[in-house]
């Protein structure tokens, strides 16, 4: 299939097909596809090939968490993934999703602009005229349609949305059912098949926009997404999407770990604020995240491949690390600098090579 990014239930077809077979005579909540410890392999992997299929790790940080999130689905309550950007939470609510309910496309994006017929349901006007209020010419959204299947319902950036629109899914939440009022008869309200449930996901960075109510809230389990804090992983992470992305586009080029290493170091330290010599350095207050840092490295791949000698250079790492930073704020400009003219500048002294490049290509931040 010639498409951009595949679904998370075709790309990892032969890995749920295999956990599904091996998984079959396990006990899973009634309307699940599998069971909650196959669901845990599916997305922390497996050392051990499972029917014949290896099942790689795709969510890397707390172990623990991704437990308590797939308890918490099985439950009663809601799971609300909330973290800075570019920390996977919504990469792992398509996991969660395509390994639970084998459907990862029933999404609401919230937005300023989403109202509640967005969430819920709309109608086919030229039905409801010909026909009037009745079933058929209802339209599901996402809500609706994982209370009528029995599926999964995602709503990335639930925070954005007005708090009126927020608070229709109180009811729904509480109650396990919708009310239809436009309908006559049994169908003025619909009943959530077992499977239902909502995972919400709300960036760190937008609390206060449109913060969500008490009573919404006491409807979540919360659970806070940290950045990966361990270099290594984050160089692993790096070059495992990157190899990954660049197969996709039809690039076979090798990754190179020493590059995603550097980038990885400086990442992590711009993030915290502190090098890996604990000195204090600039933080910055633009978002540093692991998903930018792939970006990053992709970006100058790219270069590499169509314009250079197929290696990324230093200045073209510089130059796309400079977009990371400017995107959000200027002020970030100076510490960028002074970053490199301190810890990269000792560190090109002292172990030279790559890092010497690093520090040469400071004539990029302008």
């Amino acid at each position: 299939m010639n498409v951009q990014k595949p679904l998370a239930e075709t790309a990892y077809k032969e890995q749920l097909e295999a956990l599904a077979e091996y998984d079959k005579n396990n006990r899973r909540p009634e309307g699940w596809k599998l069971s909650p410890r196959a669901v845990r392999t599916f997305i922390l992997g497996s050392e051990q090939p499972v029917c014949g299929v290896q099942i790689p790790q795709k969510f890397y940080g707390d172990d623990s968490l991704v437990e308590r999130a797939i308890v918490t689905l099985a439950g009663s309550r809601g799971l609300m993934l909330v973290g800075e950007p570019g920390t996977a939470k919504t990469m792992l609510s398509e996991l969660l999703s395509a390994a639970i309910s084998g459907c990862s496309t029933n999404t609401v994006q919230g937005t300023a602009g989403t109202t509640e017929d967005n969430i819920k349901y709309s109608w086919n006007y030229a039905l409801l005229l010909s026909k009037g209020p009745v079933k058929e010419a209802l339209v599901p959204a996402p809500v609706y349609r994982g209370m009528n299947e029995g599926i999964i319902t995602r709503f990335e950036e639930l925070t954005r949305c007005p708090l009126e629109v927020q608070d229709t899914l109180v009811s729904i939440m509480s109650d396990r059912v919708m009310n239809i009022p436009e309908l006559e008869g049994n169908d003025t309200l619909l009943f959530a098949k077992k499977g239902f449930n909502i995972i919400g996901t709300a960036n760190t960075r937008d609390k206060g926009v449109n913060d969500m109510s008490s009573a919404l809230k006491r409807r979540f389990n919360f659970e806070t997404v940290q950045p990966v804090k361990n270099i290594k992983l984050e160089a692993k992470i790096i070059s495992e999407q990157c190899a990954r992305m660049l197969a996709e586009a039809g690039i076979e080029a090798e990754i190179q770990t020493d590059a995603a290493e550097i980038l990885a170091t400086v990442f992590s330290e711009l993030r915290s604020g502190i090098s890996q010599e604990k000195a204090s350095i600039p933080k910055m207050s633009c978002i540093m995240s692991t998903a930018e840092a792939v970006s990053v490295y992709y970006q100058s791949a790219l270069d590499a491949e169509y314009y250079g000698s197929g290696r990324i250079s230093m200045n073209k790492l510089t130059e796309n690390l400079l977009g990371v930073v400017l995107k959000e704020n200027r002020d970030d400009l100076p510490k960028l600098k002074e970053y490199y003219t301190g810890a990269v500048k000792l560190r090109a002294d002292k172990y030279g090579g790559i890092w010497n490049n690093l520090y040469d290509s400071r004539s990029c931040i302008k």
